[in-house]
């Protein structure tokens, strides 16, 4: 089924109006409502890929899903971890904005809501630390509109798969505008990876409720792939619009067993995991397989695949490593580079340039307003955080700047303090809210974060810093409060 679009674009020149219609270069309109696979991966790192620099993980249907499209070097999630950035996918708002600035409890870890259904206000105490810090939601608001709501209304058929990690039964995917959900809940990992999905704990609160066993042994990661494989074959006559977003590579760090003896033998360079790098090969034979089913029902044509991750990658510590992100420093729940920075690929045959990439940033809430320009042919881009990226796509070798901002309120284990962060240009300052001192880096000359130039650019701070205080009132983010 064929849905037309007639788009009529009126430029105002001085006191003059004349009309011209668009082409469909300028507003990425299509002939008929294109499909949309959105792959949300969780903690792939930005060089777990090979596309994006790994000489140790296999990704041969990543890497050609990159040939075939085109890639975002300087993309980055919303948060470094992983509730926010769902959550903005969902939404198009920065973090600041939903209220949810770091990951929801599942019922299992006490994430219980009260019984007058709102999300906690207030603060969290925090022992002997100096600052009270916003408790976080425990869910997403249904008063959100969601991706899934804006193209349920336009005719989609929609459906989600794998990790929500947006709040408990009632705030399910089925109630946020998705027709079909399988396997999302309030857990933020799986308690295994292999069929029936069980704790080894027997905790009942920490199962995947809507994923019910279908072959003792199977993995977790083929079964999203082949649940996403018959959903697009179901619904090849009609529109449709799908979040994978795959358990996969989250803790616990489980891999088939076939693969993992693969990568035990494989010489290690700067990544050296052999179950870690079996997952991330079980996702790339997935991804393979999708892409397959689009090619083979004649509809890639018509699809536009976003590939991302929703923060940076896990590292572990020293004795036990399970990512590596160099040349990036540090890793997931971190306000460096490797906490933010993710891998982000779009394919789609004839519509985005093949084999280019484009090093203008982006970030997650960019893709609401892309993906609603080419379906509708323009976007009010005032009704999002995020901005159409139609010029970029089209324009790859041309570099556009913006203000990106980050906003983490919170303590996260034994070092990481709030703080919020802009990367303006080439130059990011990180902002913290306890005393350390700042730090700013030349991401174009120091991509590892090894230079803090705080002392000798401290006028150039200032204004970054002025910037982000603007923009933390704009949107109205929970501050941290020094105890008094």
């Amino acid at each position: 089924m064929k849905n037309y679009i007639i788009v009529i674009v009126l430029l105002m020149v001085g006191s003059s109006c004349s009309k011209q219609s668009a082409t469909t270069e300028e507003t990425g309109a299509s002939d008929s409502l294109p499909n949309i696979v959105l792959i949300h991966v969780d903690d792939l790192g930005w060089t777990d890929v090979g596309a994006f620099g790994s000489d140790f993980y296999d990704t041969p249907h990543i890497d050609a899903l990159a040939r075939e499209g085109l890639r975002f070097t300087n993309s980055y999630a919303a948060a470094a971890i992983c509730s926010p950035t769902r959550a903005a996918m969902m939404t198009g708002k920065y973090p600041s904005r939903t209220g949810i600035t770091d990951w929801i409890r599942a019922r299992f870890q006490g994430g219980i809501i009260p019984p007058d259904g709102q999300n906690p206000q207030g603060y969290d105490e925090n022992g002997d630390k100096p600052l009270k810090t916003p408790k976080n939601y425990l869910y997403m608001p249904l008063s959100e509109v969601t991706i899934a709501e804006l193209l349920k209304d336009r005719g989609y058929k929609t459906a989600h798969i794998g990790k929500w990690h947006l709040g408990p039964d009632e705030y399910f995917p089925e109630h946020q505008g998705f027709d079909v959900n399988i396997g999302g809940c309030d857990l933020g990992q799986p308690p295994s990876y292999f069929d029936p999905y069980k704790p080894f704990n027997g905790n009942e609160e920490y199962i995947i409720p809507n994923l019910a066993p279908r072959k003792e042994g199977e993995y977790l990661t083929d079964r999203e792939g082949d649940e996403l494989v018959g959903f697009i074959q179901e619904n090849k006559d009609k529109p449709f619009f799908v979040q994978w977003a795959s358990y996969t590579v989250h803790t616990p760090l489980m891999g088939k067993a076939d693969l993992v003896s693969d990568y035990e033998s494989k010489e290690p360079g700067d990544q050296q995991n052999p179950v870690y790098a079996a997952m991330v090969k079980s996702l790339d034979e997935n991804v393979g397989k999708v892409v397959a089913t689009l090619d083979s029902l004649g509809i890639s044509g018509n699809t536009l695949v976003i590939f991302t991750s929703d923060n940076g990658g896990l590292m572990g510590n020293p004795s036990h490593l399970i990512t590596n992100n160099t040349p990036l420093r540090s890793q997931k729940g971190y306000p460096y580079e490797g906490g933010i920075r993710v891998p982000t690929i779009m394919r789609w045959p004839g519509k985005i340039p093949q084999g280019k990439e484009t090093a203008s940033p982006m970030i997650t809430m960019d893709i609401i307003p892309t993906i609603l320009n080419y379906v509708d042919g323009e976007v009010a881009e005032d009704n999002w955080d995020g901005v159409n990226l139609l010029e970029m796509i089209n324009h790859p070798g041309k570099t556009y700047s913006r203000d990106l901002f980050w906003h983490f309120p919170h303590y996260r284990g034994v070092d990481v303090v709030p703080y919020s962060i802009i990367r303006s240009g080439d130059f990011k300052l990180i902002h913290y809210y306890d005393g350390t001192e700042d730090e700013l880096y030349d991401l174009s000359a120091d991509l590892s974060e090894k230079y803090n130039l705080i002392a000798e650019r401290n006028e150039l701070a200032d204004e970054l810093k002025q910037k982000l205080t603007v923009w933390l009132e704009k949107t109205d983010a929970k501050m941290p409060v020094e105890k008094q």
